[in-house]
């Protein structure tokens, strides 16, 4: 196992995985229970499932897909989309996820975090703090799959949610996700140094250079990768895959 965590976060759309970029077009990627078996079969160590279109439609989990994944997958799992209250959370730990992830509802309910967070634990709770970069480098959250823009910065924002009770943070650079230039090194610095809770980075891994860069520079607790592990190369056809455990130690020596 390695030290570092390096989560594969794959991207429901109905019942398919589907890959953003930017948080806009996408592509489908395939059936989520065959792509659940590639992974088993690679020992992934941890998972997150992102449903990026439940909060635009207003709706919750779709409970019967998430089944289908937890009766499927052996690693630990999190999931993420349409929760906005502690029944929705409750029902999502009892089909087998052992996190929850958060993004739309803390900006309209900020007491759901805590809620949880008393209910289940903070290590069972992860706010999503997803980052578009404006004119002059100023970073605003965003909520909603990118579509709400929120005029809050956000190291501001990852030290409010952390006061709530979050226990982990998925760092997400719209600008950079699905594009393969690398992570927002910066940002993920900023945010992680303001923070005692982990920061997970997403957002833009090309290579495993960039997972090394993004842990050691920009003081990520862990990597969430997308593209990296659903396509063979960026411009080629999907390849569900996970990088050399190997070449990542070599990537992340030093980086603790």
């Amino acid at each position: 196992m390695l030290r570092t965590r390096v989560i594969p976060c794959l991207l429901l759309r109905g019942e398919s995985l589907v890959k953003t970029v930017k948080f806009d077009q996408f592509g489908y990627i395939g059936d989520p229970l065959n792509t659940c078996r590639i992974f088993n079969e690679l020992e992934v160590d941890e998972m997150t499932f992102l449903d990026i279109t439940a909060s635009r439609e207003g709706r919750g989990p779709n409970y019967k897909i998430l089944q289908e994944i937890t009766n499927e997958c052996f690693m630990p799992l999190a999931y993420g989309g349409g929760l906005r209250d502690t029944a929705a959370a409750e029902r999502i730990f009892q089909i087998g996820f052992e996190k929850v992830v958060l993004n739309t509802a803390p900006f309209e309910r900020p007491a759901l975090v805590t809620e949880l967070s008393r209910a289940f634990g903070s290590q069972s709770v992860i706010v999503a703090v997803d980052v578009r970069r404006r004119l002059l480098g100023r970073y605003h959250v965003c909520g909603k799959s990118g579509t709400e823009e929120h005029r809050r910065d956000p190291v501001d924002w990852a030290r409010e949610v952390e006061g709530l009770g979050a226990g982990e943070i998925l760092l997400t650079a719209i600008d950079r996700e699905g594009t393969w230039n690398g992570f927002d090194v910066d940002l993920v610095r900023r945010v992680a140094d303001a923070v005692s809770i982990p920061v997970i980075a997403h957002g833009g891994a090309g290579s495993v250079a960039d997972i090394g860069a993004v842990v050691r520079e920009g003081h990520a607790s862990a990597v969430a990768l997308g593209s990296l592990v659903v396509y063979q190369k960026k411009g080629l056809g999907v390849l569900v895959n996970f990088p050399d455990r190997a070449e990542l130690g070599r990537a992340l020596e030093g980086a603790a």
